[in-house]
């Protein structure tokens, strides 16, 4: 499996690249995200891959983060969602959108994009919950430090939805303590 490429990037056609490795040229698909944060033509491009080995053809997918990568082989493997429709949607929407979309279940957003109908949308949003938090940030957003991870985390093993979570800890104090944030998250989902 080729993992990474390193090279001069010499021809920029959306979606494809051409990137030249030592001598070798190779056709890259990039979705959008990643197509509008590459140098220009001849200089130095790092590119995270995965290669799709078909019947009828090699492809390499490039990405320019691990974490559009690992989405992106999250979304390939659920049923109905191709390697085109996965740099779809990643073109349509940065993985921490993505994410935060999962988990508070809005099909609305995953509609929007371009070849994701309600269906797929609705596939999506049961097939990535649960699995997106813990690789790419909870509820798609980093947690602020450790102790607004660990309040979600034990918000979440007291019951409480990804949702629920989200909203408790979105206004901790900064410098709060966990069991103060604790507190505070339990208090305000009170009053919800």
């Amino acid at each position: 499996m080729i993992g990474r490429i390193s090279g001069i990037l010499l021809e920029k056609t959306p979606p494809q690249l051409l990137v030249d490795c030592n001598g070798v040229g190779y056709e890259v698909d990039v979705p959008m995200s990643t197509y509008y944060n590459l140098p220009h033509t001849g200089e130095r491009v790092v590119l995270f891959t995965h290669l799709a080995i078909r019947e009828d053809a090699h492809l390499l997918f490039g990405f320019g983060t691990a974490s559009e990568r690992a989405l992106f082989r999250q979304l390939i493997k659920i049923t109905g969602v191709g390697a085109r429709t996965a740099l779809g949607i990643l073109s349509g929407m940065s993985v921490n959108d993505l994410a935060q979309a999962v988990t508070l279940q809005e099909a609305g957003r995953l509609v929007k994009i371009p070849g994701i109908g309600k269906k797929t949308a609705e596939r999506l949003l049961l097939e990535l919950k649960g699995k997106l938090g813990a690789d790419i940030g909870v509820v798609g957003t980093a947690p602020r430090d450790d102790t607004q991870a660990d309040v979600m985390n034990a918000l979440l093993a007291l019951g409480y939805s990804d949702k629920e979570a989200l909203l408790a800890t979105k206004n901790l104090p900064e410098g709060a303590s966990v069991s103060d944030g604790i507190k505070f998250a339990l208090k305000a989902l009170s009053k919800a």
